[in-house]
């Protein structure tokens, strides 16, 4: 046989395999934390006889595993059993998932197709019965677990939300560092709004002045998804309306919204204001929606419900004939949160959930009016707090100051 015909030995193309590149980062959390996750989750698994729990989830990994995931398109997950606990992601990450996991790593390769779905039935082992997250694994990727571990699958998405709604000592805690960072960055944002400076340069003063913060009082976090929505005018009326490169005028209503993401952690600021003092219509819908957030303040309490709570506030704005402006829910939750980590939706404010609530739990108060543009007064007032409920009761931590004594920017 010539030279030519000889063919070089392929290398081995791993399935996956552990890459534990340099050392553990430091956790946001203490070990003793995530160990009592695991036990809340491992007896949730053991009183309904599940084996192995797949998390797919991006708050739902990074809950109990610290690791927060990109996808990208990959998918991504958190196995555990009774035993172990393990993140599996996609070789393109590198070492980051182990380094920023609490305990073990997987790593699939992509040299076949379903590789992932072999990892994580090496991890899972035999187990005929699993836990899932119904609200997150689509219906492809739950064919793909039927093909390859043959197991009854059992929707923990309810059980495990129930368990992230009340926090720990260490949750609270950073949960206050986030509303103190909201703060700074909702002080940027006042500073900078002048008359002809456009919504993006406001709203990149804010979100640079939470960033150094973050770096400067929390330098093991990792710095991403820290935002802010700075609207004006016509685009207040909206909650979650993308910021523009429109220039402010003398006379605007404004939004401010700060949205600090430490770890992972979501909090917020969100604040009416006006360039110039507000017209008498505006004022007066501007003090009402204060009225309301403060009258919702108050009954931020334990035992109070979140239907109770919903229902004592359209009370309010029905008696003021505001009611119909109304455009969504009064408040929720906080914790591994956020436009796309997801949300508790057991803990929102809204007429449908009848959630309890108890010690431990954080919720926000944020009312909100959209007055449609051409009638006076037009639109969007939102004021929004947030509220530990502690061992001495409910606190707000939120010290940006709100209403028309504190927001009326001059011209």
């Amino acid at each position: 046989m010539t030279q030519a015909l000889l063919k070089p030995e392929l290398p081995v193309r791993l399935e996956f395999f552990t890459f534990h590149n340099g050392e553990k980062a430091p956790m946001i959390f203490s070990r003793a934390e995530y160990d009592r996750r695991l036990a809340g989750l491992r007896a949730i698994m053991a009183e309904q006889g599940i084996e192995a729990t797949i998390l797919t989830s991006m708050h739902g990994v990074a809950y109990y595993s610290g690791f927060l995931y990109c996808a990208f398109g990959r998918p991504y997950a958190c196995v555990v059993t009774q035993d172990r606990s393990v993140t599996v992601s996609a070789n393109i990450d590198g070492g980051q998932p182990w380094r920023r996991s609490a305990d073990e790593n997987v790593v699939y390769t992509d040299w076949k197709r379903d590789n992932y779905w072999r990892a994580v039935k090496d991890i899972a082992g035999t187990a005929k019965r699993i836990g899932i997250e119904g609200d997150h694994l689509t219906l492809a990727q739950h064919a793909k677990l039927s093909e390859f571990l043959g197991a009854e699958t059992i929707d923990l998405a309810g059980a495990t939300m129930t368990q992230r709604m009340v926090k720990s000592a260490e949750e609270i805690a950073l949960i206050r560092e986030g509303a103190r960072v909201a703060d700074i960055g909702g002080e940027a944002v006042r500073d900078a709004i002048r008359v002809g400076t456009r919504e993006i340069d406001v709203a990149m003063a804010g979100r640079d002045a939470m960033e150094a913060e973050i770096a400067r009082s929390h330098p093991d976090s990792e710095m991403r998804d820290n935002w802010v929505w700075f609207q004006s005018g016509l685009n207040t009326d909206g909650a979650h309306n993308p910021v523009t490169t429109r220039k402010l005028e003398a006379g605007d209503i404004l939004s401010l919204n700060t949205f600090p993401m430490i770890s992972g952690y979501y909090t917020a600021l969100e604040r009416t204001l006006f360039v110039g003092e507000p017209d008498a219509a505006s004022l007066k819908l501007w003090e009402a929606n204060v009225g309301a957030h403060e009258l919702g303040l108050s009954l931020i309490k334990e035992g109070a419900t979140c239907s109770g709570i919903c229902a004592e506030i359209n009370e309010f704005f029905g008696s003021r004939d505001l009611l119909q402006y109304r455009s969504f829910g009064y408040g929720h939750s906080f914790g591994v949160l956020s436009h796309y980590y997801g949300r508790e939706a057991g803990l929102e404010l809204r007429e449908d959930i009848d959630t309890e609530l108890t010690k431990g739990m954080v919720v926000s108060m944020e009312p909100m009016l959209t007055i449609p543009e051409g009638q006076p007064g037009a639109g969007g007032y939102r004021e929004h707090d947030i509220v530990v409920l502690g061992e001495n009761g409910p606190e707000n931590i939120t010290g940006f100051g709100y209403g028309p004594a504190h927001n009326i920017v001059a011209a």
